[in-house]
């Protein structure tokens, strides 16, 4: 059996004095020390307030935890100040002269029943000899997961409430505080029900009584640690783990030598009914490197372990030891059903069973009372403690499940993104509302007027301003007319932008696809009075529309239609009047060529100027389309784009993190 000393003297400098346990050691030491030290009762206030005085100064300058002081503290804290006391003032301190000694502190008060007939051996001071804390070293596939992850939270800080990037705010921070510390320690913690007998289990690991046991609820009211090897200040301190609970036991290199490097904590009962209990349990589960969940016959299929604990860990299988106590109680095969019903359990719960060599929990059962089972569950601690894999793969369970959280804001499994038939109807919307089609037929009828004015009669000009001439001035009427068409606008153009916004934000998580409507009604905001302005800089040119090469031929056609039906029309009235001799055939043969010529020509000129006119409309509707689709495009299809491209960023950081690409 190990003896146990109290902490580490390099590990906690700043320890307040426990004047309990300075008079339970005092009942520990044989009458002969007491009477060597009986002059310690009557010992001056003064030098206890000298004491703390010289602790205050030492932790306010943050001095080497393996130093001559803090070694003496530590020593002094360990014996109950019995040891300064004793010496005389001035006297050089035995601490200071064997500065690397461990003091024997609190020996355990009582041995375990079973064990009580055996004597405590006598402690001695071996120096420390493991290495000093080492950091914690990444590997790269984590550190490149944890970048990622630290990306992620950043680009999805304005688009993610606070609530949702809280944990992985909070595994960045562990993972980063985890990393300083030492990376030469495992801390495994002891977690279990009411009565399941993990204090016994964690004595057993320990060779003696540490932690106390026995019939009261709840015996463990307070996590107490045990390290097999100095250097995990640090990571008690992370743990809140005050130094009068951190233990040290003496290590025999040929008996505890597997454990090195082992950080053990008795945690308090997870379903007690203390409620500051629970949340210690819940405090330092979440820092952990690793935890034993200890489980007996009676409770192992409890629903508040599996439902609160065991299925939300099930992605931390590889660091989780599932241990079934107290067979003893159980006859015959029966522990061994109990066992498998245990394995069944975990298996529904989603915790991998690390069976055939492949990753999972380690599933085990044993007695702590009789001690059947323990050695090989020492053996499987030290096997996992030696391969120092632990925090990484605890931080990178962290990750997994932080992931595993973020999924639905990220994920959702459909295609997502703007198509380019969508953008092709925003622009048609667009269009329509600002009248492309319209303005185009318009400039077809324009160019085709004006063909008609440059190649039609002059009877017919004429008739058609006379006729223009007597439409009335614009009244009410259009005016309203007019209001009622730009309120159609406007709301045309609000329904292109609920469009397009619903078609880009289709797939999307729903903070992305908010975000991305929310940036296509910011865009929206002046648009319908852009377009306006862009109607009238993008309409008809100014002037008259172009000619085509045949136009100069047919007016000089049309006018000697017209120059002929004059002179037809004149000899005509010449011969009427006297002037000139009768000869109707010619006067009216050239008027009627006339006539009818004019016409013709008039008509064929139309027919001729269709094509012309219907590219010239065309070209008029594509400038105002274009127009208008880059007008758009500026102030909604760009905007809407920037967030699903940042969408489209977050989603590959989340893919790094999960270590695989996403849809």
């Amino acid at each position: 059996m190990t003896a146990v000393t109290d902490q580490d003297p390099t590990e906690h400098t700043g320890r307040p004095k426990d004047t309990a346990r300075g008079d339970d050691r005092r009942a520990d030491r044989s009458p002969g020390e007491h009477g060597r030290r009986g002059e310690t009762a009557a010992a001056p206030e003064r030098r206890d307030s000298h004491r703390e005085r010289e602790r205050e100064r030492e932790h306010e300058r943050g001095g080497d935890p393996r130093g001559t002081d803090a070694v003496r503290r530590g020593d002094r804290a360990g014996r109950g100040d019995h040891a300064e006391r004793d010496r005389p003032h001035g006297a050089p301190s035995e601490a200071a002269d064997c500065a690397d000694a461990w003091d024997d502190g609190l020996i355990a008060r009582r041995v375990n029943e079973t064990d009580g007939a055996h004597q405590l051996p006598a402690v001695s001071r071996p120096a420390p000899g493991g290495p000093g804390a080492v950091p914690l070293a990444y590997d790269g596939p984590l550190r490149a997961r944890l970048d990622a992850l630290r990306e992620l939270v950043g680009l999805s800080r304005t688009r993610l409430d606070n609530g949702t990037l809280a944990e992985a705010g909070r595994v960045l921070d562990e993972a980063g505080a985890r990393r300083r510390l030492s990376g030469r320690h495992t801390v495994v913690a002891i977690a279990g029900a009411t009565g399941s007998g993990k204090s016994q289990l964690f004595n057993a690991l320990a060779g003696v009584t540490i932690s106390e046991t026995g019939v009261r609820r709840p015996t463990t009211a307070a996590p107490i640690a045990c390290s097999w090897s100095d250097g995990a200040a640090g990571l008690l301190d992370r743990l809140g783990i005050p130094g009068r609970l951190r233990r040290r036991p003496l290590q025999y290199p040929d008996v505890d030598s597997q454990l090195r490097g082992l950080v053990l904590v008795d945690l308090p009962d997870h379903d007690s009914a203390a409620v500051q209990h629970r949340e210690q349990v819940d405090r330092i589960l979440a820092l952990v490197d690793a935890v034993i969940w200890v489980v007996d016959p009676e409770k192992y299929a409890d629903a508040l372990l599996h439902e609160r604990y065991l299925r939300p860990m099930a992605g931390h299988a590889e660091v989780m030891f599932v241990v079934l106590n107290q067979i003893d109680r159980l006859p015959g095969e029966a522990a061994d059903q109990v066992l498998d019903d245990l394995r069944r359990l975990l298996d529904e719960d989603g915790v991998a069973l690390g069976e055939y060599g492949e990753p999972g929990a380690n599933v085990l059962a044993l007695s702590a009372l009789t001690g059947d089972g323990v050695g090989e569950l020492r053996e499987a601690l030290g096997q996992f403690v030696a391969e120092r894999g632990a925090p990484a793969r605890r931080i990178s369970a962290d990750v997994d499940v932080a992931a595993g959280r973020l999924r639905p804001v990220y994920v959702t499994g459909q295609r997502a993104g703007l198509s380019e038939e969508a953008r092709e109807e925003f622009a048609d919307r667009l269009a329509d509302a600002v009248g492309a089609t319209a303005a185009g037929e318009a400039a077809e009828r324009a160019w085709l007027r004006n063909a008609g004015r440059a190649c039609g009669t002059p009877w017919l000009r004429l008739w058609r301003w006379y006729q223009d001439r007597r439409e009335p001035p614009t009244g009410r009427l259009p005016l309203r007319v007019q209001a009622d068409e730009e309120a159609t606008a406007r709301q045309r153009v609000e329904q292109a932008v609920r469009v397009v916004a619903d078609r880009a934000s289709a797939g999307l998580p729903a903070p992305w696809a908010q975000a991305v409507r929310e940036a296509a009604v910011r865009g929206a905001q002046g648009l319908p009075e852009a377009l306006d302005e862009l109607v009238a800089k993008a309409g008809l040119p100014p002037g008259r529309p172009p000619r085509p090469g045949w136009w100069p031929v047919a007016v000089f056609a049309q006018a000697c239609m017209t120059l002929v039906q004059v002179v037809g029309g004149l000899w005509l009235l010449g011969q009427i009047i006297g002037f000139l001799s009768p000869n109707l055939g010619v006067p009216v043969l050239l008027m009627l060529s006339g006539i009818i010529g004019g016409p013709v020509i008039e008509w064929s000129c139309r027919m001729a100027a269709r094509g012309p006119a219907r590219r010239y409309g065309q070209e008029a509707e594509r400038r105002l389309r274009e127009a208008a689709a880059g007008c758009g495009r500026a102030r909604v299809l760009d905007a809407v784009a920037a967030e699903l491209l940042r969408y489209r960023e977050v989603r590959e950081q989340y893919g790094r993190v999960t270590g695989a690409g996403v849809r």
